[in-house]
């Protein structure tokens, strides 16, 4: 299984559009040619509609092209922590996890493997992997790139991230979050439509919108909640996050030096329960 040196010579693929040659060096992301994935395994930790009993079959993918200086999984997405696989291996794990019950493949961060990912499931869809694929996602992704993923992918988890060019500067590698993070989602939203829940009372298919709150930043939560509201309605599955902690450079902000208070959590939670949302998980502090 091989994927085409195309894509890769003038890298495109995320919205960076670095221009890197991946055939030979690393692009922006940090990722070169071949895939670096950091763990594989059945994790218990996701939201229940994508756990379950059984759990999520993750598969964590090393590097990032957004670098959030607040990055919790900053040795995966910044140091670059993990090992190469073949498209062979990255198959096979995928199929070893369905074995293993996995109720989903659930891709990590997985935007600069887009062309890989793409050619691996290409393979394995429909007749051999027959479970749900969660793309699961920082929410800094290229239009064109997800169109190209349309029908491969059952449910979309990204990250709604930051409300302004400003903010998205201060806390990431880039100004533009903002307005290629909505024309992502509403790609999303058209390849996969409104959220559809399995007797089993598993996600099969939908939009699962993550917003991780984070400290002194009210007004930012509840712009990006305005517009989920706005956008979407009720088809989405929301979930508002507040496992916020400070990591990796997060000193370099006053307010993000510190965990999010119950206070400030309980307010955005009262401030979504204004909105429309009907499908969402709240965490208790």
């Amino acid at each position: 299984m091989e994927i085409s040196d195309i894509k890769l010579e003038n890298c495109r693929i995320c919205p960076v559009e670095c221009g890197a040659d991946r055939r030979v060096a690393a692009g922006a992301c940090g990722a070169g040619k071949e895939v670096e994935i950091s763990s594989w395994n059945l994790h218990f930790g996701e939201e229940p509609v994508i756990s379950g009993q059984k759990g999520s079959g993750t598969i964590f993918f090393a590097h990032c092209s957004l670098k959030c200086i607040f990055c919790q999984n900053y040795p995966i997405s910044h140091l670059g922590h993990g090992r190469k696989i073949t498209l062979n291996e990255l198959s096979g794990l995928m199929l070893n996890l369905q074995e293993e019950g996995a109720h989903n493949i659930n891709l990590v961060t997985p935007t600069h493997y887009g062309e890989q990912i793409k050619t691996v499931l290409e393979n394995l869809r429909p007749e051999k992997l027959k479970i749900p694929v969660v793309y699961n996602c920082s929410g800094y992704e290229k239009k064109e790139t997800l169109k190209e993923l349309d029908g491969l992918i059952d449910i979309y988890m990204p990250d709604a991230k930051f409300s302004s060019k400003k903010l998205s500067s201060k806390l990431s590698s880039v100004s533009d979050y903002p307005q290629i993070n909505r024309a992502a989602l509403k790609e999303m939203y058209r390849q996969v439509g409104a959220v559809k829940i399995g007797s089993d009372g598993l996600m099969k298919k939908g939009l699962l919108i993550r917003h991780l709150v984070l400290p002194g930043f009210m007004e930012n939560s509840k712009k990006i909640l305005e517009f989920l509201s706005g956008e979407f309605n009720s088809n989405i599955y929301l979930s508002l996050m507040a496992q916020y902690h400070p990591a990796y450079r997060s000193f370099e902000v006053s307010s993000l030096s510190r965990r999010l208070t119950p206070g400030e959590y309980r307010s955005i939670v009262k401030f979504t329960e204004r909105l429309n949302f009907k499908k969402g998980y709240f965490q208790d502090l």
